[in-house]
């Protein structure tokens, strides 16, 4: 076993301190955030969804795009997690627990942004007892509680595996189950938008590939920036080499990632296309910001994981900051884009909430129509993002996630 493997496995390594002080204060402190969510979401569920910014034209909002992203980051995690030993190839040194324990964490928040976008709790029982099997929303709650319990199985199965209860051709199995599984989910979410002929920009058979490619960069650059932080923190040995590998493959998802979103812009902008006033929404119109903060997020990102004089831990690490930063951008384009320019006209009747800003009469019931969530909506999102770092605090002090002997 080489030096860095018996630094790894020591009980005298610097893994040993994580567990002091600091990780408490960062629990404490995540506590304190999931806390203040609660309270905040006990006063939307007291006045109503009308506290937020969602309306008839924009239904869904920061809960959703967050539960889009969200799925992305667990899917990804899950897949690279997954890929070596579906496929027999080498790992990552060990990083393998990490990914599938961030995963389980990122799955738990898309499904309580679910939950806060209901209205109310009791709206579960009816989703379930009034439920339309023939319904892509119902597809993807299926395929998402059993990818939640298949990411924990995983897990399950890894550490069993390591302490020689579990087969490694058994293993295997269970990697691949949670490999399709994992783009299942991301399949499934397209699918919810990709089927709505009424939405221009999601009306598209390209959104299923092109949300599994988003999960795997922002899937990846999040494990790429855990594992750097936990290496940097004494929590786990890391080799340089296996985090160059990351930052590659993070590199080529980026690459395809905008690919695919070439392609889909190309196609609606070129003359005579139908999708031109898509395009001038996103390059020059009210989603410009979110637009090139993506473009040019990745383009960096891709740039600092391809260059090797830049493959510095920092940079890494802003690099994949930016990555989930850009993909998020992207989310957001999608869902509130999505909703911009309906295929059809006047579907529904004209009432007063039927507009985004009624009281100013007709000329300008429409000049609002770009969703931005209320503050009680941010307040909310912390909430559930400080419950994700709680479970991710909390796995990392109690659960066994640093690399074994033969995890390496």
């Amino acid at each position: 076993m080489s030096e860095n493997n018996r630094a790894t496995t020591s009980p005298k390594a610097p893994a040993a301190r994580f567990g002091g002080k600091g990780l408490n204060v960062g629990i404490a402190v995540a506590a304190i955030v999931t806390v203040v969510g609660l309270v905040l979401w006990g006063v939307q569920l007291s006045g109503g969804l009308a506290q937020t910014g969602m309306r008839n034209f924009d239904s869904w909002g920061l809960y959703i795009t967050c539960f889009m992203f969200l799925v992305g980051l667990s899917a990804g995690g899950l897949i690279i997690s997954s890929v070596p030993k579906a496929f027999g190839m080498k790992g990552f040194g060990g990083i393998s627990k990490v990914a599938v324990w961030t995963s389980v964490c990122c799955t738990v928040l898309a499904i309580g942004f679910v939950v806060v976008d209901l209205g109310q709790p009791l709206r579960l029982w009816e989703l379930f007892a009034y439920s339309n099997l023939g319904s892509p929303l119902m597809w993807d709650i299926a395929v998402i509680a059993i990818y939640l319990i298949l990411s924990v199985v995983y897990l399950w199965a890894t550490l069993r595996a390591e302490a020689g209860k579990v087969s490694q051709k058994a293993l295997r199995v269970v990697s691949v189950i949670a490999l399709v599984c994992a783009v299942l989910v991301h399949s499934v979410t397209a699918w919810i938008f990709g089927l709505q002929q009424a939405h221009e920009f999601w009306y598209t058979a390209l959104l299923a590939p092109w949300f599994v490619t988003s999960a795997l960069v922002c899937g990846t650059a999040l494990v790429l920036v855990v594992v750097i932080a936990l290496s940097k923190a004494g929590y786990m040995e890391l080799a340089q080499e296996n985090v160059v590998k990351m930052a590659k493959m993070l590199g080529a998802f980026v690459c395809v990632d905008l690919y695919f979103f070439a392609c889909d812009l190309l196609t609606s902008a070129f003359p005579g296309g139908s999708g031109t006033e898509v395009v001038d929404m996103l390059v020059s119109g009210p989603l410009a910001p979110f637009f090139w903060v993506e473009i040019v997020g990745c383009a960096l990102a891709a740039v600092v994981c391809f260059v090797p004089k830049l493959r510095t831990n920092p940079l890494l690490v802003a690099a994949g900051l930016l990555a989930i930063i850009g993909i998020f951008c992207k989310r957001v384009q999608l869902l509130v884009g999505g909703f911009q320019i309906p295929n059809i006209d006047y579907a529904g009747v004209m009432t007063q909430y039927s507009v985004t800003d009624w009281a100013a009469g007709m000329a300008g019931a429409y000049q609002g129509m770009v969703y931005w969530p209320t503050p009680l909506e941010f307040g909310v999102a912390l909430g559930v993002f400080g419950l994700g770092a709680l479970m991710l605090l909390l796995g990392l002090k109690f659960l066994p996630l640093k690399p074994a002997e033969n995890s390496h």
